[in-house]
């Protein structure tokens, strides 16, 4: 029985060593048993069997402990470590030490999954407040990036991958969020400036107030559901485009208005300005946008200033234009009334046309004078400004260069008949001279007949100064009554040949 004794011994020894149990204890029991080999055996039998039990009980600790172990690190990193717990099983040394080593690990694995747990709830939270004010899916969204996340009840995942994904999604919405926060902004910003170019009424506001009242808010601050919808932001999108149509409407509209008061003022100052008429003042390039109503607009503003301030520094000449004009259509209408043989008839109201044209001779006696001020004046503006005055595209003093000759056409038209006139007197003088007269019958009747003729040769006289026999008037007299003052200007040139019977009627002192 000696070596099974010792055998047993052996084994108890080596079971208190993997257990890490002291062997005194078994050795005060071997003294204390004391007797034979018998009972020796039984007592060792004994220890050995509670230490075996000992040893499944630590066993099956390690077991559950290692169990958990595997559990959370296959939830963290998957199945790659399961050798690492096979490995572990398979170790000798069964310790207190060592299980408490173990469960260490196993309460530092529980607390990262405590905290991973909470990451995905805090992600998962964000995820939710981001779908909100995006208008997105949640369920969708976390759908893909893993099925556990739609699972209220079951265990979410928190695998490192997951994670991942989860940072990435709530990082890819902060920028989606981001940048449709920007296009709301300047969408408001454009709502703002259109409710305030066209003067919008409140009312029509209240439906976009939620928009322009986050114009300068920051990222943190917009929680509202849906506010950066796409539907919300194409309904926002869209009111901008009627606006800005509406504004491109309104804004040809005063763009035209702009343009018609420029070309009252250029007309009513006989300025013509080019870019009036330019292409890019018409309604076609507006509608193109091939130019910008804005820049046109202020073009146009630019341009009545400079043609106001001109026009100030033109009134006193035009004035004087205006009055030397009215002259000489008071002129014209003096010619068509001295060719008119019927004048002197006694018709209704022939008195106030002689008074008329008694006003109009007195009038045309200052046209010398009113032209040597307007040339001297127009001289003088054109020194100061370095420009040429222009009247309705033409230069004035040309104009008035012209009128001078034009005039002095006439008087030498005029002096010319006045020579052929006394030259014919002088040879019919000298013929009665030379054979006498031999008037017949016929001349007497025709002579007798001339005679009221001659009385209103002499009325002629007291009116318009020494006249020849007036003419039969041509064609080309009834282009005599230019309906406006410019275009007597533009027929001057056509009327120096034309005039001579009618300035006739005039006396010398008048030109």
């Amino acid at each position: 029985m000696r070596p099974s004794t010792v055998e047993l011994s052996y084994n108890k020894k080596l079971l208190c060593l993997r257990q890490n149990l002291p062997t005194s204890v078994l050795q005060w029991r071997d003294r204390k048993a004391g007797g034979s080999l018998k009972k020796e055996l039984d007592t060792i039998v004994s220890q050995l069997e509670d230490i075996r039990k000992q040893k499944i009980e630590r066993k099956n600790q390690f077991a559950e402990v290692l169990h958990q172990i595997r559990n959370i690190s296959n939830e963290f990193w998957g199945d790659s470590e399961g050798n690492l717990y096979k490995a572990i099983l398979a170790e000798t040394d069964l310790s207190v030490r060592r299980l408490e080593e173990l469960r260490k690990q196993l309460l530092k694995l529980q607390n990262q999954k405590s905290n991973r747990l909470k990451e995905v709830s805090d992600h998962l939270n964000t995820l939710n407040s981001l779908c909100l004010v995006l208008g997105m899916d949640l369920r969708h969204i976390a759908g893909e990036i893993h099925p556990s996340f739609n699972d209220s009840k079951g265990t979410k995942d928190v695998s490192n991958q997951t994670i991942e994904n989860l940072a990435a999604a709530v990082q890819n919405l902060k920028e989606v969020k981001i940048q449709r926060m920007q296009r709301l902004q300047n969408l408001a910003s454009a709502l703002l400036e259109m409710w305030h170019l066209m003067d919008t009424p409140t009312e029509d506001q209240l439906m976009f107030l939620n928009i322009t009242s986050k114009i300068a808010a920051s990222e943190p601050e917009i929680t509202d559901p849906n506010l950066l919808s796409v539907n919300l932001l194409n309904n926002v999108e869209a009111e901008v485009s009627r606006l800005e149509q509406l504004k491109l409407s309104k804004m040809k509209e005063l763009v035209m208005k702009k343009k018609v008061e420029l070309e009252q003022i250029c007309s009513q100052m006989h300025i013509v300005t080019e870019a009036v008429n330019a292409m890019e003042y018409s309604v076609e390039a507006l509608e193109s946008g091939a130019v910008d109503p804005m820049y046109l607009l202020e073009q146009i503003e630019l341009q009545i200033a400079r043609v106001k301030e001109e026009a100030l520094s033109r009134k006193e000449i035009l004035e004087k234009v205006e009055k030397w004009l009215v002259a000489c259509q008071e002129e014209s209408w003096l010619e068509e009334y001295n060719r008119d043989e019927n004048r002197y008839n006694g018709g209704r109201g022939a008195h106030l046309t002689l008074k008329r044209a008694e006003k109009a001779r007195a009038l045309v006696n200052k046209i010398p004078a009113m032209v040597e001020v307007l040339t001297s004046k127009t001289k003088a503006w054109e020194e100061q400004r370095g420009n040429k005055f222009l009247y309705d595209g033409g230069r004035l003093l040309s104009m008035l260069e012209q009128h001078s000759i034009l005039r002095q056409e006439k008087e030498q038209d005029m002096q010319r008949q006045k020579d052929q006139k006394r030259v014919h007197g002088q040879r019919i003088a000298e013929q009665e001279a030379l054979y006498g007269s031999k008037p017949s019958p016929s001349k007497s009747g025709k002579k007798a007949s001339g005679t009221p003729r001659e009385v209103a040769t002499n009325r002629k006289f007291s009116l318009g100064g020494a006249m020849l026999p007036n003419p039969k008037p041509d064609k080309s007299a009834s282009r005599l009554h230019p309906s406006k003052k410019g275009d007597f200007l533009n027929q001057k040139s056509s009327l120096s040949h034309q005039q001579h019977s009618g300035f006739a009627a005039l006396p010398p002192e008048f030109f």
